[in-house]
């Protein structure tokens, strides 16, 4: 293979599984350039359509090369299934893009998102430098389709947004529309036995045994008279 792979399988899902299946993205994306490259993005395209069902698909990546970040957002975008994107480390520059297929994006309470403005090495005259800026101009245009659909701000905002390099926790990516959630921790949402404490239903049963012992000893020893002062304490 050409490039290394910088995703890995850890659940491929058959057709007639029920398990979910589950992908990591990790690293930096394409060591070298998918521009001019046949092998790997159609690897990639051929283990993510190998299978059917939801996708869940764990981010953590400073980013890398906009050429893969724009195949493989586009086959995400492609994929029948529902995507999950879940960024536990940090989903920067070409990894923000790819998180942007998500149908729903989640990030752990520490990640971080950043997005910023495209670059390249131009080397020549100046015409030479001026289709590097023209290039660049129309890569940051691309760009920004992918978070405006996702987002909904308006592409002014986004490009000042990228103009500044913008750091995201996850609280204010999900301000802005880059986010939709927090990571749960699922330890934490096991269902409790839910109960319900009346001191109006207390003090009656009270009343009601002073009512049936007011002459008599109860048999833990206790009168009439000491559970009147339960009573009062309780109120």
């Amino acid at each position: 293979m050409k490039n290394k792979k910088f995703w890995v399988w850890k659940n491929q899902r058959n057709d007639e599984s029920n398990a979910e299946r589950l992908l990591e993205i990790y690293g930096t994306i394409a060591e070298d350039s998918w521009f001019d490259d046949d092998i790997t993005p159609k690897m990639f395209h051929d283990e993510l359509f190998s299978g059917s069902g939801d996708v869940t698909i764990w981010i953590n990546s400073p980013g890398g090369d906009c050429i893969a970040a724009s195949q493989i957002y586009s086959m995400l975008m492609d994929y029948k299934g529902n995507v999950t994107i879940k960024v536990d480390g940090i989903a920067a520059s070409a990894a923000s893009v790819i998180a942007m297929a998500g149908t729903k994006v989640l990030m752990a309470p520490t990640a971080l998102m950043m997005i910023h403005n495209p670059a390249t090495q131009v080397f020549g005259d100046h015409k030479e430098m001026t289709k590097g800026i023209e290039m660049l101009n129309e890569v940051k245009e691309s760009i920004i389709n992918a978070y405006e659909i996702k987002t909904g701000m308006s592409r002014s905002k986004i490009s000042r947004l990228m103009d500044e390099e913008t750091w995201m926790n996850a609280n204010k990516a999900i301000e802005l529309g880059f986010a939709d959630d927090i990571l749960k921790d699922g330890k934490k949402q096991a269902d409790v036995k839910a109960y319900a404490f009346s001191t109006k239903q207390v003090a009656t049963a009270l009343l009601n045994k002073i009512v049936v012992n007011k002459k008599e000893t109860i048999k833990n020893g206790r009168s009439a008279n000491e559970l009147l002062e339960r009573l009062f304490l309780i109120k």
